[in-house]
This record gives C-alpha cells, sequence and structure tokens, in this order.
C-alpha cells in the first residue's frame, strides 16, 4: 500500500477536508493535551457550535461530526464534535484566500468566538447575578424568631 496522492481523492472531498476540533482552541488546555494556538489566542471551552457558527460567517463550507478528541478526558456533550472545514478547491487554490492554511483558520476562529452574542449575554449575565447574589446577602442578618 502506497501513501502517496490518491488522484481520484478531490479537494471537495469532506475526507480531505481539514479537522478543527474544541480541544484546539481551549484555553484551559495545555499543548501537551492537544491544544494548537497560544493561550491568548483561545477562548474557555468553546463548542462545536461556536466554531461551526464563526466558520459559516467566513463563508467556508463546513461540516460537523460527532466526535470526540482522543486526548480529550471529559465525555460529556460540551467538548464533542469535530468540525470540518474545506479549506482548497479541487485545483488545490485556497477555498477562500483569507484562509490558506489549517493555523489562520484556528487564529480567525479563536479571535472571533469572544465576540459571538451568546458569549457576550454570557459574560454579562455572570456579573448581574454576581451582585445580585452580593445584595442579597445585605439584610438578612437576623432569621425569624
Amino acid at each position: 500500500m502506497s501513501l502517496s496522492w490518491d488522484p481520484s481523492k478531490n479537494h471537495s472531498d469532506r475526507e480531505r477536508w481539514i479537522c478543527i476540533y474544541p480541544l484546539y482552541l481551549n484555553s484551559k488546555k495545555t499543548r501537551g493535551e492537544g491544544r494548537k494556538l497560544p493561550k491568548d489566542k483561545c477562548v474557555e471551552n468553546p463548542t462545536h457550535q461556536e466554531i461551526r457558527d464563526v466558520l459559516l460567517s467566513a463563508g467556508l463550507k463546513v461540516g460537523v461530526e460527532n466526535k470526540l478528541h482522543p486526548r480529550e478526558r471529559s465525555k460529556e456533550l460540551l467538548y464533542r464534535g469535530r468540525i470540518r472545514v474545506q479549506l482548497k478547491n479541487d485545483d488545490g487554490t485556497p477555498v477562500n484566500p483569507d484562509f490558506p492554511s489549517r493555523d489562520s483558520v484556528l487564529l480567525h476562529v479563536g479571535t472571533l468566538i469572544p465576540k459571538l452574542k451568546t458569549r457576550q449575554s454570557k459574560q454579562s449575565s455572570g456579573e448581574q447575578s454576581s451582585q445580585q447574589a452580593s445584595a442579597s446577602k445585605k439584610g438578612k442578618g437576623k432569621g425569624r424568631r
């Protein structure tokens, strides 16, 4: 069996698309655990839906598969999902000149996930709930008698 390039497989075949796991962009993981980017370019616990949304908005062809990265210890649904992305046309040219490589796609996703509306609302609601919790603790000095 030869490992050479198979001309019958085109870049438009889904098996030839690059794979992105949420683990690659998780700031809570180390490089040894599978993170691919520097921590400052990553986000905390990204989901495959967030990655898919960012890539679709960039105009890339995307497919989602129910797979788990081999180094991922947690079997939770939050960490599941593999995203496949078509980087090249059948003639070998990039589908989108802004994304010639896997790293360029990962950097794009890492910078845009924090700007998603779902991330924005989580941060603001988290701050509000902590303020409400501290406010509700005031005035509860005396119990019922």
